[in-house]
């Protein structure tokens, strides 16, 4: 888990130096890469910023990432080798990590409609976050 982490963050300060550029001159220090003294974020499914963890079926299959490299996800969406880390690019100046916070009802509908998916089923994935308890019994 500590190599995969470390091969992501080292990722992203190559992405950040040479392929996208934005900082050429950056120095790979450990403590400034610990402190997160750098421009971008690389926010996660399941984390905070993005706590639906089905949202890595999204970047799996942009990635063709079964094929490619062999990455599996589990019906709840843990990833195969555990291992694994998955994430997003965000260079801009201004991005910085954030807490999506507790939902409301509304706010779970309008996801819900917009996944194409049940009003049950996103009250599910979104359980931990939920600002209510469901009116429905899952069993």
């Amino acid at each position: 888990d500590r190599f995969a982490e470390a091969a992501a963050e080292y990722l992203h300060w190559v992405v950040r130096t040479e392929y996208w550029g934005y900082s050429p001159n950056e120095l790979c220090d450990p403590a400034a890469v610990i402190a997160e003294e750098y421009r971008g974020i690389r926010p996660a499914p399941g984390y905070p910023a993005q706590p639906d963890h089905s949202e890595k079926s999204t970047i799996f299959d942009l990635l063709n990432a079964p094929e490619e490299i062999g990455l599996q996800l589990t019906e709840s969406w843990a990833m195969y080798p555990g291992s694994s880390v998955s994430g997003l690019y965000f260079a801009h100046p201004d991005a910085s990590y954030f807490g999506v916070g507790r939902v409301t009802q509304d706010q779970v509908s309008d996801y819900a409609e917009r996944k194409e998916l049940s009003l049950e089923e996103t009250e599910l994935r979104l359980a931990p976050i939920l600002a209510y308890e469901p009116e429905r019994s899952y069993s």
